[in-house]
């Protein structure tokens, strides 16, 4: 049975990302009349509002390799707080980023909850970018490349161990989808983490329908279910060109929809977020008015 009632939570973070403007995504998306639409598939919204967010230029950056580290961690530490008593309260959370480090606080929130019935829970990360360097690997030092090592318990100790205990998702349970651009010093640690990993070669080769069932099974394989997060640079950016760091070469628009349709189908969804939505960087609001689009998909918008 799908929850009949959303919690929508914003994430204005952009201390993680290396281009300031998706500070301002949650509000972009809100813009793109997301309340009224997800309103219009019977769902009661409710707006949580923002958890609060240091500004940049209020801060110094400290570790060159992990900038903003402390700010981001507590930054995730209180939206956790938010998404588990979302949660806790039988509403469906729906993050809405902000950089991608809010993953971090999303999917500890989420697995919290879980957590407490004895439960585990999948991860299915649709990007471009693996997100998994540690400061060790990292050439930029900017955290939101970093978040889904967090999750599964690599990196540093104020993001890997929220609530104290790592990893928040299995490995085997966590699927990397639309993958195309990562990091030389990051392709050891993706290929030793454990993680099922579908690349545009084998969207292309196979097709996005058996990439997605395939990376169902793995993340509902032992687990009450799965988190959704979607980073809008996994679309192409000719789609989806408010983002910053964009790659040529991504989900196509019906690709996108498809992969949230079969997720919203499966019965297995337990939360989502969209995050790196940058309106500095995009053509009167098209691709936050996508997040909207691909969220409503997720949550059982059909065309028929």
């Amino acid at each position: 049975m799908r929850p009949s009632r959303i919690a929508v939570i914003g994430a204005p973070l952009d201390l993680g990302a290396g281009r300031r403007g998706v500070d301002m995504g949650p509000s972009a998306i809100r813009v793109a009349d997301l309340h009224q639409r997800l309103g219009r598939l019977s769902y009661i919204v409710e707006d949580r509002g923002n958890v609060s967010v240091v500004e940049a230029e209020s801060r110094d950056a400290g570790n060159p390799h992990a900038r903003y580290l402390p700010e981001i961690a507590e930054t995730c530490r209180r939206l956790a707080a938010l998404v588990e008593k979302a949660a806790d309260g039988g509403r469906f959370p729906v993050v809405l980023g902000g950089d991608h480090s809010a993953a971090v606080g999303t999917v500890s929130g989420v697995s919290r909850h879980y957590r407490k019935k004895k439960q585990k829970i999948g991860l299915i990360w649709v990007d471009a970018h693996a997100d998994m360097n540690t400061p060790e690997s990292s050439m930029s030092g900017n955290v939101h490349g970093m978040p889904l090592a967090c999750v599964l318990g690599r990196g540093p100790r104020e993001l890997t161990h929220l609530y104290n205990y790592a990893p928040k998702v299995h490995p085997h349970n966590t699927v990397i989808v639309g993958l195309r651009d990562v990091d030389q010093l990051e392709r050891a640690s993706v290929r030793e983490s454990g993680v099922h990993v579908f690349t545009m070669r084998d969207i292309d080769e196979r097709g996005l329908k058996a990439v997605m069932a395939d990376a169902m099974r793995f993340a509902i394989d032992g687990t009450t279910g799965f988190h959704v997060s979607f980073d809008m640079d996994s679309v192409d950016p000719q789609i989806a060109p408010g983002v910053g760091t964009p790659v040529p070469g991504g989900l196509t628009y019906r690709e996108a929809h498809l992969a949230m349709e079969m997720a919203g189908d499966s019965g297995q969804l337990l939360s989502m977020e969209v995050v790196e939505v940058n309106p500095v960087l995009d053509i009167a609001n098209r691709t936050a008015d996508l997040a909207v689009q691909l969220l409503a998909s997720a949550l059982g918008k059909r065309i028929l």
